[in-house]
């Protein structure tokens, strides 16, 4: 296995900031659009540009159709379901306040990208392992009770009267866990960027979904450069650059920066949203980070493949 670049691994970098704008936004969309019509055209957008791009440059086409068949159709699979389950949790949230709660559960996709790396990658970890993926899902529900109450009914009340969204949104986490791993272990030295496609048929499903969820379409120019931004920024950029640095770079300091994320896309939604976070929503925030953290310290090696340029164990 060769040492990851530098170069992937600053893109993954990249990525990580640009999709911590993406919950505030796709909310924004949502209420003006729809989530799921909004996300539809956005990757119908950014597939589209991306697949003119490679038709245009002959020998990056010929790259994608010498991919390994079973990256294209497992993570291709994945990836089209990550993001029709996160978009259909953030059309089901009935309030901005539940869009936050949703967008943290993604934020379990870190901690679940290395507990899964146990039987797709061959890793062993110590127990601690269970103490992080314990404190990261309390940190969710304590995120979830209303208005920091913190008790099992409280919680369970929340989940009864509206759970689709959390269900999706957890759905969407275990998909993204899955992609990164599967993607390293399937495609890792192949060359070749399918994510353009892979966005295109994410669009094509969306649209096909979209008819779920019926909304008036209100046309401003907020919304115009709310879709291109997400259509190409963490869109189609943000999804390529990962996929490269899952497979290419140094993914587990990448994996271990996103655990951090949860506070980047909480911030920027709330300032973007108009939102005052409640205490528990920080201490959710703090929860999952932490568990987050702990459970990459139950590796005590890097990931197979995951090694840094400085390591060769």
């Amino acid at each position: 296995m060769k040492h990851p670049s530098n170069i992937p691994t600053a893109l993954g970098i990249l990525a990580v900031i640009l999709w911590s704008s993406t919950i505030g936004i796709s909310r924004s969309l949502a209420e003006e659009i729809g989530a799921v019509r909004a996300a539809c055209w956005m990757y119908l957008a950014g597939g589209s540009l991306g697949c003119l791009l490679i038709f245009f440059r002959g020998m990056r086409l010929r790259r994608i159709l010498s991919l390994p068949k079973s990256y294209l159709f497992w993570c291709g699979g994945l990836f089209i379901a990550y993001l029709v389950f996160l978009f259909m949790a953030i059309g089901y949230a009935a309030t901005r306040q539940q869009t936050l709660e949703v967008g943290l559960i993604n934020y379990l996709w870190p901690a679940l990208t290395l507990l899964l790396s146990i039987p797709i990658l061959k890793k062993k970890a110590s127990p601690f392992l269970a103490v992080g993926i314990l404190m990261a899902l309390s940190g969710i529900v304590l995120a979830m009770v209303p208005g920091g109450k913190l008790s099992f009914f409280s919680f369970a009340e929340n989940m009864k009267s509206n759970s689709l969204p959390y269900l999706l949104s957890f759905g969407a986490a275990a998909a993204w866990a899955l992609y990164s791993n599967l993607s390293r272990r399937l495609a890792g030295d192949a060359e070749g960027d399918a994510v353009p496609l892979f966005l295109l048929l994410s669009g094509l499903a969306l649209w096909a979904l979209s008819g779920l969820f019926p909304q008036e379409i209100n046309w401003t120019p907020r919304v115009g450069w709310e879709l291109a931004y997400m259509a190409v920024l963490p869109g189609l950029l943000a999804y390529s650059f990962w996929d490269a640095a899952m497979r290419k770079g140094n993914a587990t300091f990448l994996v271990s920066l996103s655990y951090y994320t949860p506070f980047l896309s909480t911030l920027l939604s709330c300032l973007y949203l108009g939102i005052l976070p409640g205490w528990n929503l920080w201490a959710g925030c703090l929860l999952l980070t932490a568990g987050a953290i702990i459970s990459h310290r139950a590796f005590k090696r890097p990931l197979p493949g995951m090694t840094s340029p400085s390591r060769t164990d």
